[in-house]
């Protein structure tokens, strides 16, 4: 059989076109598979790192951190991965067939929810290396009044080597919480809240404490009612590095007219070096903004000690980016009025430096004390 050469090449292009189809559909999984996609990456010129950040609700609901991943876009680098420590019972006797997923809808209590911590460490490792990198999960799900809550924080390390960068956002004092969870109420003064400072200290974790400045109620414009007992707290472990959030303020909790002077106390004593601020919460900016001058005094303070202060949004369980993202541009005003320096600090530098400083020191730990 005589085959010429236009036949012989037609056949060839056949061929391989046949080849071509075959190998396309496992090709297009292939890459499917293993490509990160762009909106997962980490940005180039992100806006902010994101200190403050919640990614379940009271009733432990909320996006996985691949889904955030896409919320966060272009606009955050990384972020603090925070669980909410505590659960809101849903109570029928008190609340029916009314779902309460938030602790100022239900008079009903909040309980202490230590599965927080396994939950999110497994979506942690479900991440990519590339995905991982860009959040420092956090652990929650300890009562600070229990002696034994150090046992939990070591246990959560020894369990999920690798994966968490510090504690918290845990509260001591706050507005209408403390009253709310069963059993004793948290106080500064409490041995267990130090023992949980202390071992911050020796493994080297970041901690992000929400605790009030001052009650709700306080006839005294110049003297809040905690100011002085956390300040002593944080004073006796300076090896610890804390992020005291939102400054101590609260929705109900407002400054006293001297809050930005208690601030410049703390940052201008070389004792509390260890203590920083985030200017995370929606709810805040409604007091740095109050007028114009609160805001040129506010920015004065973070102008003076830039390295200070953090940014971040407080945001709980986003499912859009706007929804999420407006936690942070309701400061814009503020941040306006910072200097190039101070503003790239704030927004970005600062998270970098404590959170950096934090995972190296937890890993190091972990490297000489849990067995791999």
């Amino acid at each position: 059989m005589t085959i010429n050469i236009k036949q012989y090449f037609d056949y060839k292009a056949l061929k391989y076109k046949g080849l071509l189809r075959a190998m396309f559909i496992p090709l297009m999984v292939m890459s499917l598979m293993f490509a990160v996609p762009q909106s997962q990456a980490e940005p180039k010129n992100p806006i902010i790192n994101d200190s403050h950040f919640h990614l379940t609700n009271y009733v432990q609901k909320g996006p996985t951190p691949r889904e955030f991943l896409k919320t966060m876009g272009d606009k955050v680098g990384k972020s603090a991965l925070m669980g909410l420590p505590l659960q809101q019972k849903w109570d029928f006797f008190v609340s029916g067939n009314r779902v309460p997923d938030y602790y100022l809808e239900s008079d009903a209590r909040l309980y202490y929810y230590s599965f927080v911590d396994a939950a999110l460490a497994k979506q942690y490792l479900a991440l990519t290396p590339e995905e991982q990198n860009r959040f420092d999960p956090m652990i929650t799900g300890f009562n600070p009044t229990d002696m034994y809550a150090t046992d939990h924080i070591e246990r959560v390390l020894r369990t999920f080597p690798g994966v968490f960068t510090g504690i918290g956002e845990f509260s001591i004092h706050k507005e209408f919480v403390s009253s709310k969870i069963a059993g004793h109420t948290a106080s500064v003064n409490n041995r267990a809240f130090h023992e949980i400072l202390k071992q911050a200290s020796e493994i080297g974790l970041l901690v992000v404490l929400h605790c009030d400045i001052n009650t709700i109620r306080n006839d005294d414009k110049l003297n809040p009612a905690h100011y002085l007992d956390v300040v002593n707290v944080l004073r006796k472990h300076p090896k610890a590095n804390i992020i005291w959030a939102h400054t101590g303020l609260g929705r109900y909790v407002k400054p006293t007219t001297n809050h930005t002077e208690l601030l410049l106390n703390i940052l201008n004593d070389p004792a509390l070096s260890h203590v920083y601020f985030d200017l995370a919460w929606d709810e805040i900016a409604k007091y740095i903004q109050a007028t114009p001058e609160t805001t040129r005094k506010w920015a004065a303070v973070i102008n003076a000690h830039p390295e200070r202060f953090l940014a971040g949004t407080d945001s709980v369980a986003p499912r859009t980016q706007e929804k999420y993202f407006k936690n942070y541009t309701v400061h814009q005003p503020l941040i306006d009025l910072l200097s190039n320096k101070a503003s790239r600090m704030v927004r970005l530098e600062n998270y970098d430096t404590l959170f950096g400083d934090a995972r190296r020191k937890v890993r190091d730990w972990e490297t000489r004390h849990v067995a791999r």
